[in-house]
């Protein structure tokens, strides 16, 4: 095992990560630009080094900076988090570069799942089910209209490389298309280094359900059970739960053996996972992406397996035997993003927290980034917690997840904790049959 570990990362993700290197008796660093010199990551660190300004450009992204810490510090592997560099298949290859241990998969793996259609056409030889769609990029809005008919609407249409939901959009017909198609690509172009975009079927009144999967230093893959995501707004994720409440125990088994087929073609080292769009009333699954890193939701799967999956990523980084024999998950859990954003409408909502105070109590765990005193800067997104419980069964996660948000208290900002509140009175929630599309029922858009 190396002695110490560099995150390249920020906030919550970035506390977590030292959490568990710091509890194996390595040395934690941290990097930190000038405007997260005060969040709780920077002291709970046994070193930090400052990157540079708040902009992430200058800071969390500038490669040469992260790696001229990892030097100065003597860091002997670097822990990418998520976001920022953690899918860049470059960084990648250069930490290897500089006698660094990439804690997640080899760089090829991540750049061969960075591009969507080269991952459809993977997946497809894999065996693992893929919607309707093109195998290669389209060029233009014209093409994209034939491949549309072809395909048959609605259509989804997105950036062929990037994450996040960044770009992604349904159509219903030639118009909605054309201008979803010009969007995707201006997308793609200035965020994700080229105008490739990819059409696939849209499944409607789909479910986004994601397994985690654990690749071994032998080649073993293993699936850790499935997350159901599908409480999004704009295509980001608010809600995640598992076991999923829309997933039959038929279906969980197919999924499952699905993602483990996926991790086996790529090759997948570390924790990693496969993503599906769901059909609740044909009880099918498609491929949607593999997510080549840590999901920000990963803490729901350590509360009912009991496993440490940021602990195993750095024993498998350090080619050694992962720390559990049994991965049999018990209860329910359920994680609730906190953000810094007015809940009508969701817009970012920055400034100086007056007060912090957070819940307590059986099965609740608080990944916090923020604290009393800090300030919400424009530079970032607008995650400040994640709110995460664990139950019996999914009524008991549910009732504490209640008591929960209710005392959980943040002022000077606007907050969703509002919003989380009203989504566990929405019946479609808290009798499981919510899709994809819940929020925006709570939320219509103006006319």
């Amino acid at each position: 095992m190396f002695e110490s570990v560099l995150v390249a990362n920020r906030g919550e993700i970035a506390s977590r990560i030292i959490h568990t290197v710091r509890s194996m008796g390595l040395k934690a660093i941290a990097v930190y630009s000038e405007d997260d010199a005060s969040l709780p990551f920077v002291a709970e660190a046994d070193e930090a080094i400052l990157l540079g300004p708040g902009d992430p450009a200058r800071s969390y992204l500038n490669a040469a900076a992260v790696l001229e810490a990892a030097r100065r510090t003597n860091a002997q592997a670097l822990h990418p988090g998520y976001g920022f560099l953690a899918e860049n298949a470059a960084f990648a290859r250069e930490v290897a570069g500089h006698d660094l241990v990439w804690v997640g998969p080899p760089p090829l793996v991540v750049a061969r799942m960075g591009d969507k259609i080269n991952a459809r056409n993977l997946m497809k030889e894999a065996g693992v089910p893929v919607a309707p769609g093109v195998w290669e990029p389209v060029p233009d809005a014209a093409t994209a209209v034939e491949e549309a008919e072809r395909i048959g609407y609605p259509v989804m249409v997105k950036p062929a490389a990037g994450g996040g939901g960044i770009g992604l959009a349904a159509a219903y017909d030639e118009t909605d298309l054309r201008g979803a198609y010009e969007a995707a690509r201006g997308h793609a172009e200035r965020l994700f280094g080229g105008p490739g975009v990819l059409l696939e079927r849209y499944v409607e009144g789909a479910r986004h359900v994601e397994v985690q999967i654990l690749g071994l230093p032998d080649g073993t893959v293993l699936a850790l059970g499935e997350r159901d995501c599908s409480v999004q707004r704009r295509h980001q994720k608010i809600v995640e739960e598992t076991p999923s409440p829309g997933v039959s125990p038929g279906l969980r088994a197919r999924m499952l053996d699905a993602a483990v087929r996926a991790g086996e073609a790529v090759g997948y080292r570390g924790a990693g996972t496969v993503e599906y769009v769901v059909d609740p009333v044909a009880q099918e699954f498609f491929f949607l992406e593999m997510s080549t890193r840590l999901q920000i939701e990963h803490p729901v799967t350590e509360l009912v397996t009991g496993i440490d999956l940021v602990e195993q990523q750095l024993r498998i980084a350090a080619g050694e035997p992962v720390s559990f024999t049994d991965a049999t998950p018990r209860g329910h859990a359920v994680e609730f993003r906190v953000h810094a954003e007015d809940p009508r409408g969701f817009r970012p909502s920055p400034g100086e927290i007056k007060v912090w105070e957070e819940p307590v109590g059986d099965g609740i765990r608080i990944d916090a980034g923020y604290a009393e005193g800090t300030t919400v800067t424009p530079y970032y997104g607008p995650l400040l917690a994640k709110l995460c419980v664990h139950g019996d069964d999914r009524d008991h996660a549910l009732r504490r997840a209640r008591a929960a948000v209710g005392a959980f208290r943040i002022e000077g900002i606007h907050t969703n904790l509002p919003f989380l509140d009203e989504l566990l009175d929405r019946p479609e929630f808290t009798d499981g049959s919510y899709d994809t599309g819940v929020v925006a029922r709570m939320r219509p858009l103006p006319a």
